[in-house]
């Protein structure tokens, strides 16, 4: 891992968005089962140290000086976070992990696109980070979003694919703003908007997304195990601490996307799509569905149907028979959903090829040595040993828990389905 991960300096080269390390098997670790090894990955979204020259300028104009710069960066990267990341897939026996480049202050892929003020809090940001909100141009914010951002989720996208655990390592700091230390370890497996009581906000995804979809991110016996093992090896463990997903998190993001997915496949079951209606060449029903799997928020049409449907604003000109033919295809989805409400929400909830997602917070200074708040050097022991005890409870789940659920399911099925 010492080469592996990347430097604490910042890099001002251009670097891919995205990366995919390959790791070299732990003798030490705990494998996942060879069956369900093609089924795990682990990413680390928050490690990056890319900032490229181009996008420095900005700040460079406003005389803002290196200090500055520094400051944000160091403040806002996960110190250890890869390498958290790199030695669990190491000793889960993965091939590999995906990792993002570019520095979160300048983006943060874990927030839906957008600019982040100064005065936002940690739950309120968008992708493009505070300074670089306010120094860079429109044209340099469409450029990293469409050529950083959507590169990264098309890659993630890509590499999750058929997936039914991701897990992402994260790294917080010692002490929360009132200076009260926060455990070692903490497991986020729940959305704000869920923790808070809300509904999940009509603007950010589809009011057709139930609210108990937010209620648990993955299985809650894996959450458990997880919890279990690290207290058992004398690392405090939080559950949701000291925050909750915010709403925009990938983890949040690929639970909707995953659960219309899961509707989209049981509706063309029974309403085969022939797409012999078209209008103006596009399909009414294909529209709606890029609508509700346009998670990330990228697509301007997709924003401009559900902005039709729930704000009740007008289609935009020359689209109106494109949109109200749009709008009945809503509608007979809706209706789907809310007739089979019960069978499909108990169907996604215990199906077991349902795809977990989860975070895994661990304390900064625990696998990261500081010098009055300066990162100096890799902590590589430490990393290590969180990440054996982390893949320890992932094996256990695999290879014991996963199956006595499936074996409870099958009996409660026949006995009461």
């Amino acid at each position: 891992m010492k080469d592996l991960i990347l430097p604490q300096q910042i890099n001002t080269d251009e670097l891919a968005p995205y990366e995919i390390i390959k790791v070299l098997a732990d003798r030490q670790g705990s494998p996942v089962p060879d069956e369900f090894k093609d089924k795990v990955i682990i990413d680390a979204i928050h490690d990056g140290n890319t900032i490229p020259e181009k996008f420095l300028h900005g700040l460079q104009s406003q005389n803002r000086s290196d200090e500055t710069l520094k400051y944000y960066y160091c403040k806002e990267r996960d110190w250890g976070a890869e390498l958290v990341a790199g030695y669990l897939a190491s000793a889960l026996h993965l091939e590999d992990y995906f990792r993002v480049n570019v520095a979160r202050t300048l983006l943060d892929f874990g927030r839906f696109p957008g600019i982040t003020g100064r005065a936002a809090d940690h739950m309120t940001k968008f992708a493009i980070n505070y300074p670089f909100s306010e120094s860079l141009s429109f044209d340099q914010k469409r450029e990293l979003l469409e050529d950083y951002y959507d590169v990264i989720s098309l890659g993630l996208e890509n590499y999750a694919e058929d997936k039914l655990l991701k897990i992402a390592i994260h790294s917080y700091d010692e002490k929360s703003p009132n200076n009260v230390r926060r455990p070692s370890v903490s497991i986020v497996t729940r959305s704000l908007g869920h923790q808070s009581g809300l509904d999940i906000p009509v603007t950010m995804f589809d009011p057709l997304v139930p609210d108990e979809l937010a209620e648990l991110t993955v299985d809650p016996i894996l959450r458990a195990r997880l919890a279990l093992r690290l207290e058992e090896s004398a690392i405090p463990v939080a559950d949701n601490y000291p925050y909750c997903f915010p709403e925009g998190s990938v983890e949040v993001r690929s639970q909707v996307w995953y659960f219309f997915r899961y509707v989209q496949h049981k509706y063309d079951l029974i309403h085969p799509n022939l797409k012999t209606e078209l209008v103006d060449n596009v399909c009414p029903r294909t529209l709606v569905w890029n609508m509700l799997l346009d998670t990330n928020l990228r697509s301007a049409q997709s924003e401009a149907l559900r902005s039709y449907l729930h704000m009740f604003r007008k289609a935009p000109a020359g689209d109106e028979t494109l949109f109200h033919d749009a709008r009945q295809e809503y509608e007979k989805i809706a209706e789907f959903i809310h007739c089979n409400n019960n069978e499909i929400l108990r169907g996604y909830r215990n199906f077991m090829q349902r795809p977990s997602s989860l975070l895994i917070e661990v304390r900064k200074d625990l696998i990261w040595e500081f010098n009055n708040n300066k990162p100096i050097k890799p902590r590589f022991e430490n990393a290590q040993m969180i990440a054996r005890t982390l893949a320890s409870a992932v094996q256990t789940y695999w290879m014991t828990d996963r199956a006595e659920k499936t074996k409870a399911l099958n009996i409660f099925n026949d006995r009461y389905m």
